[in-house]
């Protein structure tokens, strides 16, 4: 008589195959619908963003476009399920003059803004965007730089609020002409503002079907320009304060100095 709970036994290289199969499919299915995960290569969002940080970006946030999928087959135009980037978002896009290349930026301008620098203060339909000096930071991790940095808070119309680095007095972006943003685009700035290629310059204007998603979480985060798998590095370079941080208006870092002024 057979034993009724006996276990199945194994199918062999054939249901290994299945499982791994299986695997990949789910694993493509969550990298293009809800999350995908992206390395910082530069320092143009520092303090918020440090190279060396990985995150997740959420593929749903703002709905699908072709560029959502891999390699971004030419099925359809402009974006399904779409829900439109808000002020303040940090959020990788395609580079419009590349679109082979990923960008992360923070979303300032909305379509029909005029967005202007004037004397390092930002400004949003002719009216200055609140600028705080907070202190300063010394730590080159953060600024890349042997000096301590100025750091500002700015807080945008809709209550957003930021920390940027401001490098270099009377640096080039520090002062522009007024920019209009077209319908159906936007105008994106990095929060290392003298040290940030972006809609001030070549970048241009971001359309709306650019947008691959927003940052969501920190999920690893490693100094030194090394390698997640240089394990015999962790204990000196794991940027452990970073982990699972959320990525958007941020608190003071640690690292800031607080002035008087």
């Amino acid at each position: 008589m057979s034993n009724k709970s006996e276990v199945k036994k194994s199918g062999g290289a054939g249901e290994l195959v299945s499982i791994i199969v299986q695997a990949l499919l789910l694993a493509l299915v969550i990298r293009t619908l809800l999350f995908q995960p992206f390395s910082i290569p530069s320092g143009s969002m520092r303090p918020t963003l440090l190279e060396g940080d990985y995150l997740f970006v959420s593929k749903y946030a703002y709905g699908y476009s072709k560029y959502s999928l891999p390699f971004s087959p030419d099925l359809f135009e402009g974006r399904i399920w779409g829900a439109e980037p808000k002020r303040g978002d940090v959020a990788v896009f395609k580079l419009p003059s590349d679109t082979n290349i990923d960008y992360i930026k923070r979303v300032i301008g909305l379509p029909g803004d005029k967005i202007q620098v004037r004397e390092s203060v930002l400004y949003i339909n002719d009216v200055a965007v609140p600028r705080e000096k907070v202190g300063e930071i010394s730590n080159p991790d953060v600024t890349d730089e042997n000096r301590p940095i100025e750091v500002y808070r700015e807080t945008l119309p809709n209550g957003v609020s930021y920390e940027t680095l401001d490098v270099s007095p009377n640096a080039m972006g520090d002062n522009t002409r007024v920019f209009e943003v077209p319908a159906g685009h936007y105008f994106m700035m990095g929060d290392n503002r003298d040290n940030s290629l972006d809609s001030r310059y070549s970048v241009g204007y971001v359309p709306y079907e650019n947008f691959v998603g927003r940052a969501n979480v920190i999920f690893f985060s490693i100094s030194g320009k090394y390698s997640p798998l240089e394990l015999w590095r962790w204990p000196t370079n794991l940027r452990f304060d970073r982990l699972l941080n959320w990525v958007g208006a941020t608190e003071n870092p640690k690292s800031v100095v607080t002035t008087n002024n």
